[in-house]
């Protein structure tokens, strides 16, 4: 647990929880999807409607949603509720009514946001390259797949959530107006939380590969993935700033490059998409059938060329780029909650703003050049989703 005190009129907190798509049980892909829908139907003396009316009451303005290595439930409210707000969310966690009643309703809707990904092709195709990156199950899609959602029943997802909704492991991350020990004590109806540790599989990638995805779509997607360092990692600064020149706007390499000079897409972008113990790199493009082949082309050269280095002009506009994207982002406590809560989980503690911007503007041209010299961007995987031939 990490509280930042700031000089905010309000309070956000960032609650991760171990239950992802990494560590859904065999068979049941996408349980954590239907938990984390599934609680919010009640708890304590409270039914559905009388906990979103309680939560109404007080002003939180909340979000939660399943991922692939956690389920986060964030919230954001002023100072002078948040024993009531703790009070809540403990319920939630420790007396959740879990109705067989609303059940059906919950799975019907995972089954829906499942389907939709139909309508959606750029995360289609992500959720494929995902599901070959990894041999391990990081590769799973945290909507499930739909045998495992009609197959799932209540018994066990009760059974399940026992076992993984538990306070070993958990991430709670607090930014604002408040004190520690207040925090402290608006916490203690959580003291009835019990459970045992969640295990997480280590992460584990296949070869590269390249595949095409056949759809009658207007558009095509490519989708490429490297391998990349994480923020434990000696190089992480040096990569995010390669990063920034490759794709950190207007006038970064890809936009340049595969946009402005050769007009070749609608949408082209590469960003991080690790998790804990693996970087990846992702980069995307939309366009056309007839320019599929020469984007992937310009976007592997581009991709590639970052091996020769980027030049001091480009440096210094990343570092701008990042530190005014660190700065925009603290402007938020409920974005400094989320970053806190995910630095926990990656890294065991909380890196001060202070230090992040340090190291960025610490780190040099040399070591950016260096960084990419020693860990190119080479033989990615490459997927492709429309009407398209052969990768």
């Amino acid at each position: 647990m990490a509280l930042e005190e700031r000089d905010f009129p309000g309070v956000a907190f960032q609650l991760l929880v171990p239950a992802g798509a990494v560590n859904d049980p065999e068979g049941l892909e996408g349980a954590s999807t239907l938990l984390e829908g599934w609680l919010w139907k009640g708890a304590g003396e409270l039914d559905a409607r009388g906990l979103a009316q309680a939560l109404d009451a007080l002003g939180v303005r909340r979000s939660s949603g399943a991922g692939l290595e956690y389920t986060a439930f964030a919230a954001s409210f002023l100072p002078e509720v948040l024993e009531e707000v703790f009070r809540l969310y403990a319920l939630l966690l420790t007396r959740p009514r879990l109705p067989e009643e609303g059940f059906e309703a919950v799975r019907s809707v995972a089954l829906q946001s499942l389907l939709s990904q139909e309508d959606q092709p750029a995360r289609k195709l992500f959720s494929e390259l995902r599901r070959r990156v990894f041999l391990s199950p990081h590769g799973r899609d945290p909507l499930g797949r739909e045998e495992d959602l009609k197959r799932a029943t209540p018994k066990a997802l009760r059974e399940d959530f026992g076992r993984r909704y538990t306070p070993r492991g958990a991430v709670l991350a607090v930014a604002g107006g408040v004190s520690w020990e207040r925090l402290l004590g608006a916490l203690e109806p959580l003291a009835l939380w019990e459970g045992e540790e969640v295990l997480y599989p280590p992460p584990l990638l296949a070869s590269p590969e390249r595949f095409a995805l056949r759809r009658p779509t207007a558009q095509v997607q490519i989708g490429l993935v490297y391998p990349d360092v994480g923020p434990e990692d000696p190089g992480f600064y040096a990569a995010r700033l390669a990063l920034e020149v490759l794709s950190g706007g207007m006038s970064s390499r890809l936009f340049t490059e595969v946009r402005e000079k050769r007009g070749l897409v609608y949408a082209v972008s590469a960003f991080p998409a690790g998790v804990k113990g693996q970087g990846l790199l992702m980069a995307y493009a939309g366009t056309t059938r007839d320019r599929a082949k020469e984007t992937l082309a310009v976007m592997l050269q581009e991709m590639e060329r970052l091996a020769e280095g980027v030049t001091e002009e480009e440096l210094a506009r990343a570092k701008v780029g990042l530190r005014t994207a660190l700065v925009m982002g603290d402007e938020s406590i409920r974005t400094r909650a989320s970053s806190m809560a995910r630095d926990l989980y990656m890294l065991g503690r909380v890196r001060p703003l202070a230090e992040i911007e340090a190291r960025v503007e610490g780190t040099t041209l040399a070591e950016v050049n260096a960084f990419l010299r020693a860990h190119p961007y080479r033989d990615p995987w490459v997927g492709l989703l429309g009407e398209v031939e052969d990768v």
